[in-house]
């Protein structure tokens, strides 16, 4: 078992005063050799952090004495290496990014749908299967004929209901992210569109990949972290994805033997997105990100964000 437990952890509460907040617990974090990122916002706190054991309990006893958050919940996974270069601790008008002012989850979501309990639901015919995530998360891992929306970003999700909806009549709507929080807001979002019957999964992909055995799983692929892991399977064991530090994108092993793809610089993905002057600025940070590597240190361009 590795040393490195690492904690993913939202909740949906009223902080008045989220910049009173920030310090206090990046000091705490910084103590106690935890990194990641904590987002604060006045509508609650969402982030993912790692460290030691004692360390990550103590954090997570902080955040749950703070007014409002005593009930959060988190869930864990284990690293074999720290997956993040620093601890930070960012204020948000959002902790989750929708841009639809009159959704509040705390007035009512989805009902929540245990991961034992899943399968029987979404295989249900007249139950439609929504993947909340962006394009690039669910091109590497999804559930067995989840609907893909596209989207680019989470707040893209509105305008594509609205050109979508009406394939939807008569369905129950079962929704899925990584960790959940998508869904309180998505959830909520349909609750306010009419949508009379509206489901989520409880804990998210990554409870379910934690509690569901592998041959009863209707998960196919793997699922994207926002750490240096970049990706997770069954059991929460540790994918075989790294990441296009050119585009941001997962790239599986056989993506890295494409012609296009060259360390630090470019895949198959972005080959042409790109400019010969950008070219050049990935190719200098890619030099740094060897030499420190050498030196035995972490360069922080190289560490995806929460």
């Amino acid at each position: 078992m590795s040393r490195i437990v690492v904690a993913a952890l939202y909740h949906f509460a009223p902080l008045p005063d989220p910049r009173a907040l920030r310090a206090p617990l990046l000091a705490l974090c910084e103590a106690e050799g935890i990194r990641g990122s904590v987002l604060l916002a006045r509508e609650g706190i969402n982030g993912t952090i790692a460290g030691p054991r004692t360390g990550i309990d103590l954090a997570l006893a902080h955040i749950r004495a703070i007014p409002g958050l005593a009930a959060l919940e988190h869930k864990e996974s284990a690293a074999s290496d720290m997956p993040f270069g620093r601890m930070k601790v960012l204020l948000k008008r959002e902790i989750v990014s929708m841009g639809q002012p009159d959704v509040d989850p705390r007035a009512g979501t989805g009902r929540y749908v245990d991961p034992s309990d899943w399968n029987a639901l979404v295989s249900a015919p007249d139950v439609a299967v929504i993947d909340t995530r962006n394009a690039y998360e669910v091109a590497i891992g999804s559930f067995e004929g989840a609907i893909d929306p596209g989207n680019e970003r989470f707040r893209d999700f509105p305008a594509w209901w609205a050109a979508n909806c009406a394939r939807f009549a008569g369905k129950r709507i079962a929704m899925f992210c990584t960790g959940g929080i998508r869904c309180e807001k998505s959830t909520n979002f349909l609750i306010g569109q009419g949508v009379e019957e509206v489901y989520h999964l409880r804990g998210g992909i990554l409870k379910y990949l934690e509690e569901v055995p592998e041959a009863e799983s209707l998960w196919r692929g793997a699922c994207f972290v926002f750490d240096r892991r970049v990706s997770v399977e069954h059991g929460l064991r540790e994918g075989p994805h790294l990441l296009c530090h050119a585009c941001r994108r997962p790239l599986a092993p056989a993506d890295r033997a494409h012609p296009a793809y060259e360390e630090g610089v470019a895949c198959h993905h972005c080959t042409d997105e790109y400019s010969e002057a950008a070219r050049a600025r990935f190719r200098e940070r890619q030099r740094q990100v060897e030499l420190a590597a050498r030196r035995g240190r972490v360069h922080l361009g190289t560490t995806p964000g929460p």
